[in-house]
């Protein structure tokens, strides 16, 4: 097997030969290069330094890079500056603590026994009960001594007229009530004291009242009522029909005199009962303006006393406010 791939391969090179021995001889020329390579170059000469753009980079490199640089030490310079004043300061506060601890130490034995350690100054936020109570005194007695007390007196005196102007009313009123029901009993007294032989059975408080006593013609209009009632329930004799006939034909001049007595009795009554009422009225009055009275002088004895607590506090106040100067007159020594 291997004798005839041997003979394979070399039957094929000499038709190889055979093929290419007919073709021209042909000749190519190769292009030879001109430039430079990087070789051949010097390597250490700048060869950028007379490009202006590449100068205008470099350049504008080097400044941003310089302001960097002095931002940065800028900005350390003034940190450093801050951590030293503010070490200072905590070294100036502790020196001076350390110096007025001993300086108060020293100046104790000096002061006055009588003096606590609650009386050094402490922060001025805090208020104490007594601040408290002497605020809250200073807005009640301004209240009441400002508001409430004349309010309260101008109310008073308001309500005591007006329920003065009501009390009188109704006295006046009670007083003419009265009147007219003993001017209504004074007519028919005398009716029934002089009509008692003709009209006997007759009740005479059904026919004569208050609307119609004070006049004559109401008068004869009851008389009139109650000779038609008799004569109705049969009660009118025939021997007084006649007397009854002439007192209607007289007509309303017969009644006067029952008139004037009923007037008369009202005016007494009236002026009786209208003299007890408001005497009851006054005593009253009095009565309520007493109370009316007391109760302001309540009031301003409570504001009094408000403004005396108040000015005991702020003496207190001043004189403790005074030791804390002088503490802070010494501290400051």
């Amino acid at each position: 097997m291997k004798v005839h791939y041997i003979n394979i391969l070399l039957f094929a090179h000499a038709l190889n030969i055979l093929v290419n021995t007919q073709k021209k001889n042909t000749f190519s020329t190769h292009h030879i290069q001109t430039n430079r390579s990087l070789c051949e170059c010097d390597l250490y000469i700048p060869n950028y330094d007379s490009d202006p753009q590449m100068k205008e980079v470099m350049d504008n490199f080097n400044k941003q890079t310089q302001q960097r640089l002095r931002d940065y030490d800028d900005r350390m310079k003034e940190k450093r500056m801050q951590c030293k004043e503010q070490c200072d300061k905590e070294i100036q506060k502790i020196i001076l603590k350390d110096k007025l601890e001993k300086e108060l130490m020293d100046k104790f034995a000096t002061l006055d026994t009588d003096i606590q350690n609650d009386a050094i100054p402490t922060c001025i936020c805090e208020k104490s009960i007594a601040d408290k109570v002497e605020k809250g005194c200073l807005r009640c007695g301004g209240v009441l001594g400002g508001g409430v007390a004349p309010g309260w007196g101008l109310v008073s005196g308001l309500g005591y007229e007006a329920w003065l102007n009501v009390a009188t009313a109704s006295a006046i009123d009670f007083a003419t009530q009265e009147g007219i029901k003993a001017g209504v009993q004074a007519v028919i007294a005398k009716m029934e004291t002089n009509l008692a032989a003709m009209l006997s059975s007759v009740k005479w408080s059904n026919f004569i009242n208050g609307s119609n006593y004070s006049t004559t013609s109401g008068i004869f209009e009851g008389f009139k009522n109650a000779v038609d009632w008799c004569q109705k329930a049969g009660k009118l004799s025939t021997g007084n029909k006649g007397m009854v006939g002439l007192i209607l034909d007289k007509g309303e001049e017969g009644f006067g005199t029952y008139v004037s007595e009923g007037t008369q009795a009202y005016t007494e009554k009236f002026a009786a009962v209208k003299v007890d009422e408001l005497g009851k009225v006054t005593t009253q009055g009095t009565q309520l303006s007493g109370t009316i009275g007391y109760s302001v002088l309540a009031i301003i004895i409570i504001v009094f006393i408000m403004v005396i607590i108040y000015l005991i506090l702020r003496y207190r106040r001043k004189k403790k406010m005074k030791k804390k100067l002088q503490y802070i007159k010494l501290l400051e020594e």
